[in-house]
């Protein structure tokens, strides 16, 4: 191993993904000279396993079931997907997982690229050991950010290495439909893959432990989901877990706690993420390796004065959204440190992620899609609010038959009858994943109820949901 001379800069960044990408930005914007080190490919999970691969497969899967919504065209879309078809456009999402055109963009805001291992070697030290083995030590006068993400967990099971199972990482990138595929798990990796590759061509079965899907959004979000997913021919089966898995002469073989034998092609285990901190050298600032990183609201590490933790492995929020928005606010934070300024700290100032706690988006993009920002009737309750949840079905919106027949969705708004503001809206229908937004400018602005009043949605469009849901808390 060769080293190289020690590199300082006021800013260095672990982990080059959107969220790292965003760090480097701010920091930049500042004037702070900033490194970012990065072992696989710049962009991240995000960009080539998870956000935009995964939309990749499921926006052909989720226009052919609007399609077949509305006469005059449901005859001419009745066949299979292209399957090969959408794979080439998801390659193509992925720049066929190249990162040149991300690794041009951090060239043009003039942060250094170090490619390798990077690991902490003490405070504001970071050594990156390189592809040839060559080793640089990188040194940060102000502020280290972490941002390496999470992996896929795996469940243990003897042999299941073995059986080498599908995660995320495979069933975004699989280059041909399997034709029999077990998903397990019944989250948003889960319901989602289960409804692309059921469209691409594979026979599913949907394995889930719990009594149902999405379990962190209302529970009809879960019903209505697991309703078109049996509808599209999925095999779903709740309160299920699997307790061996074998490989025998390519073919996979599941075994249920029930004693039911289910074989497939492939096997797509959905279960979790853990933190990506296990070799990251946290040990040698008194840190735990393979934790999460606890955070303040500034995203400082608890107990630093130099090191921040920033997306999905502060455990904050899981969503590269929210990741970017720390990243954000963290540049700003390690900005004004640097310049001596006043923190912005009271809630939703310029220098604290209080979205994180308090106005969550999220979108999973399954047909129906199921959106949520906020806190659901249960986490508003637990959390000690006074709260009344409004329901409406979308069938009384006129822009809801519009946009398909036989149309199915459902909202609900979570009031807090003391302050008068929503701390919660879900939306659950074809085509809510663009309506979400107007809850999150709700629900992060605190607008009053008598306020949204006045927001009045255009006819005739799913916005009329608004209208619907204000008329029914009213009376």
């Amino acid at each position: 191993m060769t080293e190289t001379e020690t590199i300082a800069y006021d800013v260095v960044v672990l982990g080059a993904g959107p969220v790292g990408e965003n760090v480097a930005d701010r920091t930049r914007a500042a004037g702070l000279t900033t490194a970012v080190v990065e072992s696989e490919l710049v962009g991240g999970e995000c960009s080539y396993w998870a956000c935009m691969p995964s939309k990749a497969l499921l926006r052909p899967v989720i226009a052919q079931s609007d399609a077949r919504r509305l006469p005059g065209l449901a005859q001419a879309v009745q066949g299979p997907l292209g399957t090969a078809a959408v794979l080439a456009r998801r390659n193509y999402f992925t720049s066929d997982w190249k990162d040149d055109g991300q690794v041009a963009w951090l060239d043009g805001i003039s942060a250094d690229l170090y490619r390798g291992h990077g690991r902490l070697a003490g405070p504001r030290t970071v050594t990156v050991t390189g592809p040839d083995g060559t080793l640089t030590t990188l040194t940060a006068r102000h502020a280290v950010a972490v941002a390496t993400g999470t992996r896929a967990q795996l469940p243990d099971l003897p042999g299941l290495a073995e059986v080498k199972p599908w995660t995320s990482r495979e069933a975004t990138s699989a280059q041909e439909a399997p034709g029999r595929l077990i998903v397990v798990g019944g989250g948003v990796v889960a319901t989602e893959m289960a409804t692309a590759w059921q469209a691409l061509g594979s026979r599913v079965t949907l394995l889930v432990r719990g009594k149902g899907l999405l379990n962190r959004m209302e529970p009809f979000a879960g019903e209505l989901v697991a309703d078109a997913l049996k509808e599209a021919g999925v095999d779903v089966r709740t309160g299920t877990s699997v307790r061996s898995v074998t490989r025998e002469n390519g073919t996979v073989v599941a075994v249920t706690d029930s004693g039911d034998r289910i074989e497939a092609d492939e096997i797509l285990f959905a279960t979790g993420r853990v933190p990506h901190t296990d070799d990251i050298g946290l040990d040698t600032v008194g840190l735990e390796p393979g934790s999460w990183l606890s955070v303040d609201d500034t995203l400082l590490v608890e107990g630093t004065d130099w090191l921040y933790a920033v997306g999905d492995v502060n455990h904050r929020a899981l969503l590269t959204h929210q990741g970017k928005y720390q990243a954000r606010i963290a540049g700003a934070v390690i900005a004004a440190r640097v310049a001596d300024t006043p923190l912005l700290e009271a809630p939703w100032g310029a220098h604290v992620a209080t979205a994180d706690h308090d106005a969550v988006p999220q979108v999973v993009f399954t047909d129906p899609e199921a959106a949520a920002v906020g806190l659901s009737l249960a986490e508003a309750e637990q959390a000690g609010y006074r709260v009344r949840a409004v329901d409406v079905e979308f069938s009384s919106v006129a822009g809801a038959g519009l946009y398909g027949d036989g149309y199915k969705g459902r909202a609900r708004m979570v009031v807090d009858l003391e302050a008068e503001i929503l701390r919660g809206v879900t939306f659950v229908g074809p085509g809510v994943g663009e309506l979400i937004h107007s809850a999150t400018v709700a629900v992060a602005g605190e607008v009053p109820i008598s306020r949204l009043w006045h927001a009045v949605p255009s006819y005739p469009t799913l916005s009329e949901v608004w209208l619907r849901l204000l008329e029914a808390y009213r009376g």
